[in-house]
């Protein structure tokens, strides 16, 4: 028998099935945790009044459920905001097709790490670039100097603006103020910053190079590439761990709905396959130790998971307002709706258990996006293949999304492993080739899924899908969490 409550401290009627359902989670209510809609909007008629046992409700009159009104998506062209290039640089090499398709017929990208000695680690393998190449982007001089990280970003930059038709003759004749800037790294120049600490403790600060602070420090990649294509517009970093990518997507996004920039040149890079970086995740004990296999080592879901697997690269996106994108005859390859930002604020390494902070945050960037769950029906999840976080995750999506059954949901961590301050900007690129090709790559490695996963994960194969709109997450020690929502351009 359905019940009618009002409470003092809700901002709305709440209609429940149970008394489960209508109990507070953390001190919020149901209508404030499922964000866009009161749990049913079923009209109906009830005579007399309707009371609850519990102390905190008033008693009321019946009323008939409102109407509630269908999301709306931004209309002004000024503020809708369309991608028009992407650029990487991955496991898989630095083209965008070739990245794809690989994941599509599900390639490993995970191999034994040869970059240093790891011989007496107790991982020995990760995501690790190899015969990287920045000819015809970085110059040799730089090239030499900069930390991989800078490298990276330059690269993929560079290649995401040639993509959108933004080549040197084309920005030289824009106003480049209106151009902005806007990629992070969750731990920046870790090889130039370790190379300076080695140096100071071995012979002393005056052996320092001059380059160790601005190599190392977050925002010096958006800094490179401005300089390098004289972009004035707003320039920054955002550093929020493994949320990065997705955090400066959303910023950027803001930027152009402002009116701060026309285009933002948006992502995340890192480049933490050093003896540092895989040393101090080791020290965490958030790696798998799967050195005898390691490409069956990211298992995202699968109950024989023992934690994720390291990677690098980067992914950059060009964002525009769809005004200026039609003005110049841009070719538009997707929409990005929406998206939000909130924090767990429970702990350093640990998501919540209950899921609150990701459930809030994808109810968030939905509402941003002026979309409904129901349209929604592809999620490229964060799924790093940890114990904790994989579960956490699922649940918070049960949560926002009551019918699962048209939703598919797939892991690129499974085959590049995690990518840190970049693999938001890598999944990102990985959702708009689903959107663009309706095909969806697999999540490796689904032998034996935990039976709270009811959602279809895409196990081993790839699968056709027509995206009618996609989210992709991302979240980050610190409690950091981020939700982007894209989906095919529609004039």
């Amino acid at each position: 028998m359905a019940s009618i409550a009002w409470s003092s401290t809700s901002s709305g009627l709440i209609f429940n099935k149970s008394k489960e359902t209508s109990a507070r989670i953390n001190g919020a209510s149901m209508f404030e945790y499922n964000g866009l809609r009161a749990v049913e909007t079923k009209q109906f008629e009830a005579k007399g009044f309707v009371s609850t046992s519990a102390v905190r409700y008033k008693r009321i009159k019946a009323m008939a459920a409102p109407t509630v009104p269908a999301p709306k998506r931004e209309t002004d062209p000024k503020k809708r905001i369309v991608i028009t290039g992407m650029g990487l640089v991955s496991v898989f090499g630095n083209d965008i097709d070739t990245f794809y398709n690989k994941l599509l017929y599900g390639v490993s990208g995970i191999t034994p790490i040869d970059r240093f000695d790891a011989s007496e680690y107790s991982v020995r393998f990760g995501g690790q670039i190899r015969d990287f190449s920045s000819k015809g982007y970085i110059d040799g001089k730089n090239d030499r100097r900069l930390d991989d990280c800078w490298r990276y970003c330059l690269v993929a930059g560079k290649r995401a603006l040639d993509d959108a038709s933004l080549g040197k003759e084309v920005l030289d004749a824009m106003d480049k103020t209106r151009i902005g800037v806007l990629v992070g790294s969750g731990m920046g120049g870790i090889s130039v910053f370790s190379s300076g600490v080695e140096a100071l403790v071995q012979k002393g600060y005056k052996k320092i190079t001059p380059f160790f602070i601005p190599y190392s420090i977050t925002n010096m990649g958006s800094a490179l590439l401005a300089i390098d294509t004289g972009l004035m517009g707003p320039n920054y970093s955002i550093s929020t761990a493994c949320a990065t990518a997705n955090y400066c997507f959303f910023s950027a996004a803001n930027h152009i709905r402002r009116g701060d920039a026309d285009i933002m040149v948006a992502g995340g890079t890192e480049a933490a396959v050093t003896a540092t970086g895989v040393g101090g995740f080791i020290a965490c004990r958030a790696l798998s130790q799967r050195n005898d296999d390691p490409h069956q080592a990211s298992r995202p879901w699968d109950k024989n998971r023992d934690g994720f697997v390291i990677g690098e690269g980067a992914g950059v996106l060009i964002m525009e307002s769809l005004e200026h994108a039609l003005k110049r005859g841009a070719n538009i390859i997707a929409e990005y709706l929406g998206g939000a930002v909130t924090c767990d604020a429970h702990h350093m390494t640990d998501p919540r258990s209950d899921g609150l902070g990701v459930s809030s945050c994808i109810v968030k960037s939905l509402e941003d996006a002026g979309v409904a769950p129901e349209e929604v029906n592809y999620i490229n999840a964060h799924a790093t293949s940890t114990l904790a976080g994989d579960l956490a995750e699922v649940s918070a999506i049960k949560k926002v999304f009551k019918d699962t059954s048209e939703i598919k949901m797939n892991g690129t961590k499974s085959m590049i492993g995690h990518g840190l301050g970049a693999a938001g900007g890598l999944e990102a690129i990985a959702t708009i080739k689903a959107i663009n090709t309706g095909w969806l790559h697999p999540t490796l490695n689904q032998h034996d899924l935990e039976p709270e996963v009811t959602i279809d994960t895409v196990p081993n194969v790839k699968k056709q899908h027509e995206v009618n709109v996609a989210i992709s997450n991302s979240f980050g020690f610190g409690g950091h969490n981020s939700v982007i929502v894209l989906a095919p351009y529609k004039p």
